[in-house]
């Protein structure tokens, strides 16, 4: 469930409330409330697939417990911010040559309680350019995406970043959601060539025991949840 609340500067306050819906009865929920601001530039605002991410995460939260989660792009962070309220030891990361993106996502963090270098990470990290942030991560379980195959030029960026961590974290896996907005889009090559295999995860029936509908979180959207793995 979202909610919007319009603060003076223009900021847009989206609030985010995980949990079985639409019920009286006592259950666990969890409350995450995002900062949006009318810029240009896509980090500012939460894309629609960062909230099936969130809801997916959300289903599994348990198993986030101790875990190392990287995001990328993160932009306002709301898949991150879950996983590191679920328990999860969390770095965010954005280009680095966005320095105001990632004061945002410090922001972001701050209004969920979460205290950047405490709490939570959160660095500059640029696809595709192998500088010391990204030696400088020590061991990841899951890395996260949401919506970061907006721009085919960055495509191979992306994939050449997952590569390096997952060939660094065999065992890991990124775990991504991406709204379709070409049926001429594809990663499929690009996959084999930096040697990762993908499983598409069904949506279907996301979070419909807690009462959410898949397709009214989607919107006029089509997005897919897809989980890459360094192939063997």
């Amino acid at each position: 469930m979202t909610r919007f609340q319009m603060e003076n500067n223009g900021e847009q306050i989206k609030k985010f409330v995980f949990g079985k819906q639409n019920t009286t009865e006592p259950a666990e929920k969890l409350e995450i409330v995002i900062p949006e601001l009318l810029l240009p530039g896509y980090s500012f605002y939460t894309w629609p697939s960062a909230p099936i991410l969130a809801w997916f995460l959300w289903e599994r939260r348990l198993s986030l417990i101790n875990k190392r989660v990287l995001e990328l792009g993160a932009g306002t962070a709301l898949p991150g911010i879950l996983a590191a309220k679920c328990g999860a030891h969390v770095t965010l990361s954005d280009c680095t040559t966005l320095p105001k993106t990632l004061q945002h996502i410090q922001r972001c963090c701050r209004l969920n309680g979460l205290a950047p270098g405490k709490d939570i990470e959160v660095i500059g990290l640029t696809w595709g350019l192998f500088l010391d942030q990204i030696f400088q991560l020590g061991p990841v379980d899951l890395i996260l995406g949401s919506d970061i195959f907006y721009d085919p030029s960055v495509f191979e960026e992306i994939l050449v970043t997952v590569s390096f961590l997952l060939e660094a974290n065999p065992q890991a896996k990124f775990l991504f959601a991406y709204q379709e907005r070409s049926a001429d889009w594809c990663i499929e090559t690009l996959l084999k060539k930096w040697h990762l295999s993908c499983n598409v995860i069904s949506l279907d029936n996301l979070s419909a025991e807690l009462g959410v509908d898949p397709q009214e979180l989607m919107g006029n959207h089509t997005i897919h949840l897809l989980e890459v793995t360094r192939r063997s």
